[in-house]
């Protein structure tokens, strides 16, 4: 049985040209949206994902705009909405060393270098030159921003689910 990991949600269609607005939850759009990328359609109204091919991508706002081959009209892309579009794990290619994939890295337990446990990665904020991952502490839940930069983050072991940093001045606070 294949595992999918979540690439982004459909929550609306854009213009009459069979695109769609995408609200991404997945590392590398460019990637997976690239025209001839395979996706698969998770529907409540549907019992089976159905595979989709996408024929077009563009940044609009803060979505992604996606076309589907053989969806060529507003009407086609209608019945669409409030899909989850999904990749199967195993057809994810292999990152280079020192690149993970957000499933990777979600859920790991975050240490500094004294082995002083912070807390468990959340959520991946990605707002610009580099991811920062929202760690929440185990005892009082407050949430730490940690930049994802050689200067913090010193180790990561996503089979062992953990992380070593060395906080920057401040971070922690």
């Amino acid at each position: 049985m294949s595992e999918w990991l979540n690439v982004g949600k459909i929550v609306n269609t854009h213009g009459i040209k069979g695109e769609v607005r995408v609200i991404t939850r997945s590392d590398f759009a460019d990637e997976r949206y690239k025209a001839g990328s395979e996706l698969y359609l998770f529907h409540p109204q549907k019992a089976e994902p159905v595979q989709l091919t996408v024929r077009s991508h563009r940044k609009h706002k803060q979505f992604d705009l996606i076309a589907f081959e053989g969806y060529p009209n507003i009407n086609d892309v209608g019945p669409l909405r409030d899909g989850v579009l999904k990749v199967k794990k195993d057809e994810l290619e292999e990152l280079p060393e020192g690149e993970f994939y957000y499933y990777e890295i979600i859920g790991c337990d975050v240490y500094d270098q004294q082995g002083h446990e912070i807390g468990k990665v959340k959520e991946i904020l990605s707002p610009g030159a580099n991811d920062v991952w929202v760690v929440q502490s185990k005892e009082d839940k407050k949430e730490f921003l940690i930049p994802y930069i050689e200067q913090v983050v010193k180790e990561v072991d996503p089979e062992n689910k953990r992380i070593v940093i060395e906080p920057m001045e401040g971070l922690l606070e």
